[in-house]
């Protein structure tokens, strides 16, 4: 109570600045290319690799904000972080990134390890999501299906429109097929880290579940014998690789991203004469709204997520329905294309460039796959089958990508907005072809790019918590700071641009990969074990359905 308290109060005040005056002017404002101003992904340059420019003496930042002294000191880590996980291993003109090694072998590998789970499993974690086999006296917090949508709500996000749309306009339509490879193949790597955060998961007496990589990588790797310091860095290493992800690309970003679709909105429609100033006021209205979910816990995000992540899949997937039945004669032509263009090497390059580098720079895959970040959410589902739940978190990739992402790609190349010359951004080439089939169907759009960027943040607030707990402790002291800590970080990321935080938050959720995948490939034998034991049960019918 208290801290709903405390935060309707933060709420207020905040809106009372908004309406004061409060706008993007008074605020530090866009980042000039600077010393170590270097940007990535969407917020930057999503077209090519991180820009550098010409140093900058540090004897200009007595001209500068407190905010971009901060920021020009981030890019000094964010160009050593970017030196190690975009390094090229690869000899040639490959251009493969390490990370996207890390994450591409650990998706293979766990695929071919499990017995390609993904195709013989999935019917079956359909029923289980249905509730078909919900017993409500199961341990945890929130059923398969909230979970699934609370793990969904951080994955289906900015990604989905705008990495997609950068793709398939520097590689062709062909890097379609890359694209849907790879989420198939993300979906076992899902399976297992899912399955490992149940095994390993933490029930308090009050039902209060703790859970997620941090947790099976100290104590699994230690039972594979692993020295105790060596599995206790792996997971110290992840939590805090995933707090700072929390607040940047889990929320800085993402309140970037809702405010200025809400301000293209405003200003688009000539609602109010100067819309950047109402930055502020969206930045309230969204701390407010993300506030009363996340002081809930779990619960209240399950509850949450259940309800939007249904919603705004649907509105997104049907606007690009809309717009492909308004071209459903060129359907044909597009599946073709698409087809006969995935053996070109400008196509492959462009799938592999496209999709795998600038997607995992924002959107990390846009499924999180092989990260371990979605594992937190599906730890606490109720479940005493931890097999049943990592066979779920199976349907997160396969919703995401080979769904979403793959809409948007449709709507791109049927529409001819990948042609578009120019340096266009993600989200304008997703726009262009929204806007082919009206003036105001942008407008779907941008609601999209609000709920998609609310609802990664609620559950990344959750992410970040139980980081923030295995490492400062579970005191309701301590939970309380990284909650007020989150909603001051979406007014910063509301009303500011700060590149090269946001781009070191990002690094940090890359960076996430490389404990999870490792310690995953470790801790592997003890999940196939479980797996044989669970299918041979349910190929058997030994397991009750409650519908």
């Amino acid at each position: 109570m208290a801290s709903f308290r405390l935060l309707l109060a933060g709420g207020i005040c905040f809106l009372a600045m908004s309406a004061s005056g409060w706008s993007q002017e008074d605020s530090p404002g866009p980042l000039p290319q600077s010393a170590d101003a270097v940007q990535t992904g969407d917020a930057a340059d999503a077209d090519g690799p991180p820009v550098e420019t010409a140093p900058k003496a540090d004897s200009q930042d007595a001209g500068d904000s407190l905010m971009d002294r901060i920021d020009r000191r981030f890019g000094q880590v964010v160009k050593i972080m970017l030196t190690v996980l975009f390094w090229d291993p690869v000899p040639g003109d490959a251009n493969i990134p390490l990370i996207v090694l890390v994450l591409l072998f650990g998706s293979v590998f766990f695929t071919f390890y499990h017995g390609w789970l993904n195709l013989r499993g999935f019917r079956h974690a359909i029923d289980v999501t249905r509730g078909c086999y919900d017993n409500p006296d199961d341990p945890g917090e929130i059923s398969h299906f909230q979970a699934l949508t609370s793990a969904l709500s951080a994955t289906v996000g900015l990604g989905n429109i705008a990495s997609v749309a950068v793709a398939i306009h520097e590689g062709g339509p062909g890097a379609v097929v890359w694209m849907v490879i790879l989420g198939v193949f993300g979906m076992t790597a899902k399976f297992n880290e899912c399955t490992l955060a149940q095994v390993f998961r933490r029930i308090r007496p009050d039902g209060t579940v703790h859970g997620g990589p941090m947790y099976y990588l100290e104590i699994g790797l230690q039972e594979r014998g692993l020295p105790s310091a060596l599995a206790k860095t792996f997971g110290l290493v992840f939590a805090l690789f995933c707090i700072g992800g929390s607040l940047g690309g889990g929320n800085m970003f993402q309140a970037n991203q809702a405010t200025a679709a809400v301000v293209h909105i405003l200003d688009e429609f000539q609602i109010v004469s100067t819309p950047d100033r109402w930055r502020g006021l969206v930045g309230g209205v969204l701390l407010i709204l993300v506030g009363l979910v996340i002081v809930g816990g779990i619960r209240r995000i399950g509850q949450v997520t259940e309800r939007i992540i249904p919603l705004m899949c649907g509105v997104y997937v049907l606007a690009s329905l809309a717009i492909l039945l308004a071209h459903a004669s060129e359907l044909g032509d597009t599946v073709m294309l698409i087809l006969k263009s995935a053996a070109d090497p400008g196509a492959a390059y462009g799938g592999f460039l496209g999709v795998m580098v600038l997607g995992i720079k924002r959107a990390v895959f846009s499924n999180e796959a092989g990260i371990g970040s979605a594992a937190i959410a599906h730890a606490a589902a109720k479940t005493d089958e931890p097999v049943r739940e990592g066979i779920v978190a199976m349907l997160g990739p396969f919703i995401d990508t080979v769904v979403i992402c793959t809409m948007t790609a449709l709507v791109v190349i049927i529409t001819g907005a990948y042609t578009a010359e120019g340096e266009l951004q993600g989200v304008e080439i997703t726009q262009k072809a929204f806007s082919s089939m009206a003036s105001w169907f942008p407008v779907v759009l941008g609601v999209s790019v609000f709920l998609f960027a609310y609802s990664t943040m609620i559950s990344w607030s959750y992410y970040g918590e139980k980081a923030w707990q295995y490492v400062l402790g579970e005191s309701r002291q301590a939970t309380l700071v990284y909650r007020f800590l989150f909603l001051a970080f979406i007014v910063l990321g509301a009303v500011s641009s700060l590149d090269n935080v946001i781009t070191f938050s990002d690094m940090m959720i890359l960076s996430m990969a490389f404990p999870n995948v490792i310690g995953g490939i470790i801790l592997a034998p003890r999940v196939k074990g479980m797996l044989q034991d669970y299918w041979s049960r349910y190929r058997s019918g030994e397991f009750t359905r409650y519908s």
